[in-house]
C-alpha cells in the first residue's frame, strides 16, 4: 500500500517546492512536499473554510486539526497577535513543515506542533480542521468526539467536508451527538459546518 497524507512517517522522497496562497487578502509563501496533504496547492476545501470564516480574533486557543504543511496554523496565527494555535496531525514530515512556514512568518512562538499524544490539555475556543475524511468514519467520528470534548466553553468547530464525502450525514451525527450543528457556507462542493460544544 502506498503512503497516504495522514501516514506517521511517510516513504516518499522528502522533494521540498515552494507554492503561494492568498488567504484573507494576504499573499503566503509555503513550503510543501510529498507524502504530505495537498503539496501541489493551496486545497479548495481549506480555500473554501478561509473564505466563510473570517480570523478568529476574539479566541485565545485555537486547534488546527490535521494541520498538513500548516496553512490554517500559520495565516492564523499571522492575523491574530494574540492567538496561539496548536498545529497537531500524526504525519511527521507535515509537522516539520509547519515548523519551518511558521518560522518564515516569524510566528513560530505561536504555532504549538503536536502529535496527537503530545498535545497538552487545554481549553480550545475554536477548532478548525480539513478534517482526513477517508480514515473512514468510525475512526473519524472517535477522533471528533475526542477532540470536540476539549471545546471550552462557549467554544466553537469549523470543519469543512465534501457534500460527496458526507457533510449532510457527518452534520446530523454531531447533532446527534449533542453538540448544535449549523451550516454555515456551501461552495464549490463543500460545506462548511460549526459545531458548538455539548
Amino acid at each position: 500500500m502506498g503512503d497516504h497524507y495522514f501516514s506517521a512517517d511517510p516513504a516518499a522522497a522528502d522533494q521540498r517546492r515552494e507554492i503561494l496562497a492568498r488567504i484573507w487578502g494576504r499573499e503566503y509563501r509555503f513550503t510543501t512536499t510529498r507524502g504530505v496533504f495537498a503539496r501541489d496547492a493551496l486545497d479548495k476545501a481549506t480555500a473554501v473554510l478561509f473564505d466563510a470564516c473570517g480570523p478568529p480574533r476574539t479566541a485565545r486557543t485555537v486547534l488546527d486539526l490535521g494541520c498538513g504543511w500548516g496553512p490554517i496554523a500559520c495565516a492564523i496565527a499571522r492575523e491574530c497577535s494574540d492567538v496561539v494555535v496548536h498545529a497537531v496531525d500524526t504525519n511527521a514530515r507535515a509537522l516539520e513543515l509547519v515548523r519551518h512556514n511558521a518560522d518564515r512568518l516569524d510566528v513560530r512562538d505561536r504555532v504549538l506542533v503536536y502529535t496527537p499524544d503530545e498535545t497538552p490539555e487545554v481549553a480550545y475556543d475554536e477548532i478548525w480542521s480539513n478534517p482526513p475524511i477517508r480514515i473512514g468514519k468510525p475512526a473519524l467520528h472517535e477522533m471528533l468526539l475526542h477532540w470536540f470534548a476539549r471545546l471550552g466553553e462557549g467554544g466553537v468547530a469549523n470543519l469543512v467536508v465534501g457534500k460527496n464525502l458526507g457533510s449532510d450525514s457527518l452534520q446530523r451525527w454531531l447533532i446527534e451527538q449533542g453538540h448544535p450543528t449549523e451550516r454555515i457556507a456551501s461552495a464549490k462542493g463543500f460545506r462548511v459546518l460549526r459545531a458548538r460544544r455539548r
